[in-house]
């Protein structure tokens, strides 16, 4: 069963994603909805799995989080490709883990205090089963974090499509 998107439901994700703590009537008086009609709206956007969730962005650096960095692993094996992951989900530092083609098997975004803990983090993800191998590049600036996406109308694709 699909979920089609309208033009008022991609302008409401847009709304979201730019301020996720819009309040329903100031989304209702942008799209031109009641308040009731939104919340229907956000609500099955919610239950069909579009809107995940609604978070605060954090500034790493007042947390004295000041390395980013993405380390490309080679995880040898399918067999231990689930238990890296397992593992690797669970370590507070990583942000991102993504299955990848080209060199290695996997990259993950890490955010960090500094090259020590860096380098700790780096023998914990080595000593894991399967990994042959890393290669780390730090961030040195970055200017564009985002979790944004283009919104449009569209038949979107759920999981009961497949």
């Amino acid at each position: 069963m699909g979920y089609s998107l309208d033009a008022i439901d991609a302008q409401i994700l847009a709304l979201l994603q730019r301020d996720g703590r819009m309040q329903r009537n100031a989304i209702s008086d942008e799209v031109g909805l009641s308040v009731s009609a939104v919340s229907e709206r956000m609500r099955k956007l919610e239950a069909h799995g579009i809107i995940k969730g609604y978070h605060a962005v954090i500034d790493a650096k007042r947390l004295r989080l000041d390395i980013t960095a993405f380390i490309r692993v080679r995880v040898d094996g399918s067999e231990h490709y689930d238990r890296f992951v397992h593992e690797v989900t669970d370590m507070p530092e990583v942000l991102e883990v993504h299955s990848i083609t080209g060199e290695g098997s996997h990259v993950l975004k890490i955010r960090t205090k500094n090259t020590t803990t860096l380098e700790r983090f780096l023998s914990q993800i080595q000593a894991l089963p399967g990994v042959s191998g890393t290669s780390t590049s730090i961030v040195l600036s970055s200017f564009k974090e985002t979790r944004t996406v283009s919104t449009e109308p569209m038949d979107a694709f759920l999981p009961d499509d497949a």
